[in-house]
């Protein structure tokens, strides 16, 4: 009887060894599944770090019982070797320099969650201190994602003068549905701000023509170089307070009620997978158009191991993984492992520093990039 028990406890183990690495492979090849068939597999997307840990620790637990049993977790980690580098940089940290190398280009993304306009009353100095801590790094462009400012003849909580001139830009593009104002003067949109000209300025809208189905680019001259920058914000899973509280501390005190908010959660889920889908697919569309160097940033609201961060960044270099290190999460809520901001630069230039400030006056890290100019 008891070799009996020890034989099912191994074979438990074993299956359960198994079964995490075929979970971990899927989540971590997420992005070759087509989200409109495939959609379930986003979750594992999500996952696939978590289950990268309980991959280790069967390693270390086979090492002590049957060490040849580790290869099942060692040939699944090696499997996916490369999704793995672009969820968790091995790259020893750098101190970032705040004196830009020569002939760099220094590029800033951050959702600026309104810059704090409503909650304003509360706090009033967050703004001052998200405007002071854009102006510590000095970019030469900056992109912001759920921005909210006037560009009309009022001026209450932020005109585009006043934003050009503390943070001292002199050109930007603003994109908004004026469905989505503020108070009917101020605009929700996304914005990129620039030192250098501006010589071409793009929205571009689909059905069904709400916040995140826009994004836009700028063509920006740079002494002989002209370089198209995107600004995106893909579909964010829109969860309420209620939401946020039950996936951080689920309850079951009352079942009907776990079990609503559990399928209302799930719904969110597959619906932002299956919108950032054709998003995605939008702005790598208008990416292969462009006839200059490219570069994407912006607030994916995806993992890197995603269809978004995969179509996106197709043929590019993500600049948290040439230069960054450990995990780096950009958005401060739910999962220790949330790195959905991204900067994506063309081939042609070289990655020469990257930063992210973890200062929590949104509910994002501002992430930034010196850039070398394309190569002649």
């Amino acid at each position: 009887m008891p070799g009996f028990f020890r034989r099912m406890t191994k074979s438990f183990f074993i299956v359960v060894n198994i079964t995490a690495a075929i979970l971990f492979l899927l989540g971590c090849y997420g992005y070759l599944f087509d989200p409109k068939i495939f959609w379930p597999i986003g979750f594992l997307t999500l996952t696939a770090f978590y289950f990268l840990l309980i991959l280790v620790a069967f390693i270390i637990f086979w090492l002590f019982i049957k060490p040849k049993r580790a290869l099942i977790s060692a040939v699944a980690i090696l499997l996916a070797f490369k999704p793995i580098s672009n969820i968790v940089s091995f790259h020893l940290s750098n101190p970032f320099t705040k004196e830009k190398p020569a002939n760099a280009l220094r590029i800033l993304t951050w959702n600026v969650a309104q810059f704090n306009v409503m909650e304003e009353k509360k706090h009033p100095d967050i703004k001052s201190r998200m405007l002071s801590t854009i102006n510590e790094y000095q970019p030469d462009i900056a992109c912001f994602q759920e921005m909210v400012a006037e560009d009309s003849t009022v001026k209450d909580h932020g005109h585009m003068d006043e934003f050009l001139q503390q943070l001292d830009f002199k050109n930007y593009f603003y994109s908004y549905n004026s469905k989505e104002d503020f108070w009917g003067y101020a605009h929700f949109g996304i914005i990129i701000f620039s030192k250098y000209p501006i010589i071409n300025k793009q929205t571009v809208s689909f059905y069904p023509n709400d916040y995140n189905s826009i994004f836009q680019y700028v063509d920006v001259v740079k002494e002989e170089d002209t370089i198209r920058v995107f600004n995106v914000h893909l579909q964010s899973l829109r969860f309420s307070k209620e939401n946020l509280k039950y996936i951080e501390k689920p309850t079951v005190e009352d079942e009907n009620k776990a079990l609503k908010e559990s399928k209302n959660i799930i719904a969110k889920f597959k619906k932002g997978f299956l919108k950032r889908q054709v998003q995605t697919d939008r702005i790598r569309a208008e990416i292969e158009k462009s006839p200059y160097p490219v570069i994407v940033t912006g607030d994916f609201n995806d993992v890197p191991n995603s269809y978004a961060y995969h179509t996106i960044g197709n043929n590019m270099n993500n600049a948290f993984v040439e230069k960054g290190s450990g995990l780096g999460r950009t958005f401060s809520g739910i999962s220790p492992v949330l790195r959905i901001d991204n900067i994506f630069v063309d081939t042609k230039m070289d990655v020469l520093q990257f930063n992210l400030v973890k200062k929590k006056l949104s509910d994002h890290f501002p992430i930034m990039a010196d850039v070398a100019m394309p190569k002649k």
